[in-house]
């Protein structure tokens, strides 16, 4: 359990800037037109999952609660605006007092979604929802595309555990995200010690090559770490000769020795090899774990390899080949007035192509057959079925400014276990294909 998750730490700077300038132009000339308060819905979607995926995961919820509790104008934001001329002085004025009075409804984290889904529904006038746009959609578009890749590499793994090591392929706070998303979609630890600290992801890691060449031998280094860090360590035994490494290894620590990491080569023929010379020196308890530029692919290539754990990086942080999720944040009804309460009108973009969107209010439920498998991801505006008002998606995250849909992290995880075991067979499988379930649409006309 992550206290992280459940309280947002005192020193957080402000998220205010995390923003397009756009939204604060658009503000100014809707305080000038008058239009500013009037209730607004706005919903983040994505249109299409990236090609060839089965299933999207919902992750960073817990982020974007965290940025709208910090999103403020305080003084040096203010004065930067003003300084860049960024908007007029009575938006200002009404930028200083902001803060998030409406409501937020969301598919929870680590739930499974699909085209369309109404991953997130935020309600309030349009000035204090329109300025959330760029800082929700830039955590969930990554954070989600992270858990997504995560979660196909924990299929591909099975019970194998995952250790995600991508802090340096990445932008250095994205890589504390991403620890988190990899965490959410089924990784066990992290490398990253910001991402343990924060967010209380187990941490890992013993040694670099670097440690190796440091020692005049590799004996002399093996023992160094050994002395230092226990018989149950991982030693790193792919610097010089594979062979005659692992022999040292176990002379070193004995048959008890944790575990051998292999970072270069035909990891799949390696495995082998190194099993059967691990087995014959005595160290029969000793793992096997594996490295180097990991992704799914190369994980589901090892299922029959005497492997006992993966570390994963570079794929994994930058989404196995799609980093972002094409999510999108657009307005979908708006009231006449402030009154949110009153009737709402839909709005939706009409344009030509696909970038089309339907309008209204939404909510959100999974069909399941007789076997409890998802057969259907259905939304809709008006009345929910009433053979789906068991099968709800959206839950509330912030009622009245007030956020309540705070939780740890582990429950995050667990749930996208249990949504991923509720879609049929095919959604685990690693080649192409179209969403594994489809999404049914019903608008009262």
């Amino acid at each position: 359990m992550s206290t992280a998750d459940l309280e947002l730490p005192v020193d957080v700077p402000s998220t205010a800037l995390f923003t397009d300038r756009y939204e604060l132009t658009m503000l100014q000339a809707a305080l000038r037109s008058g239009a500013a308060h009037r209730h607004s819905v706005f919903e983040a979607f994505t249109r299409r999952l990236p090609e060839g995926r089965r299933y999207g995961v919902v992750g960073g919820t817990g982020r974007v609660l965290d940025a709208v509790q910090s999103f403020r104008f305080d003084p040096p934001v203010l004065e930067f605006l003003e300084r860049e001329r960024v908007v007029d002085g009575p938006t200002l004025e009404w930028l200083a007092g902001y803060r998030f009075t409406g409501d937020i409804w969301g598919y929870p984290e680590g739930e499974v979604y699909f085209p369309g889904s109404p991953i997130l529904r935020v309600e309030g006038s349009f000035a204090e929802a329109v300025l959330l746009e760029t800082v929700i959609l830039s955590i969930l578009n990554h954070d989600s595309a992270i858990a997504a890749a995560a979660s196909r590499m924990a299929v591909a793994a099975g019970d194998r555990p995952l250790m995600e090591m991508g802090a340096r392929r990445a932008h250095e706070l994205a890589a504390v995200a991403a620890s988190r998303a990899a965490y959410v979609g089924g990784f066990r630890s992290s490398s990253n010690l910001a991402a343990g600290f924060r967010y209380g992801i187990p941490t890992i890691g013993t040694s670099a090559h670097a440690f190796t060449l440091l020692h005049d031998t590799e004996r002399d280094a093996f023992t160094a770490q050994v002395e230092s860090l226990g018989r149950d360590t991982t030693l790193l035994v792919d610097t010089y000769d594979l062979t005659e490494a692992v022999r040292t290894a176990v002379e070193v620590a004995g048959p008890e020795l944790g575990a051998v990491r292999i970072d270069s080569g035909d990891l799949l023929l390696l495995a082998h090899r190194v099993r059967q010379q691990l087995d014959d020196l005595g160290a029969k308890n000793t793992r096997i774990i594996v490295t180097s530029d990991l992704d799914e692919y190369a994980i589901a290539s090892m299922a029959a390899a005497p492997v006992d754990a993966y570390g994963v990086g570079t794929s994994l942080v930058t989404g196995s080949g799609y980093p972002t999720c094409s999510m999108v944040y657009k307005l979908v009804a708006r009231g006449a007035d402030a009154d949110p309460a009153g009737p709402l009108t839909a709005v939706a973009k009409k344009s030509m192509g696909a970038k089309t969107s339907v309008g209204g209010r939404k909510w959100a439920a999974r069909r399941l057959d007789a076997d409890g498998v998802a057969e259907a991801e259905v939304i809709g505006t008006g009345a929910l079925p009433a053979d789906l008002a068991d099968h709800q998606l959206l839950v509330p995250l912030v009622r009245g400014g007030q956020i309540t849909g705070r939780e740890p992290l582990d429950a995050a995880r667990t749930r996208h276990i249990t949504a991923r075991a509720t879609l049929p067979l095919s959604a685990t499988q690693l080649s192409r294909g179209e969403p594994v379930i489809p999404t049914e649409t019903h608008i009262p006309r």
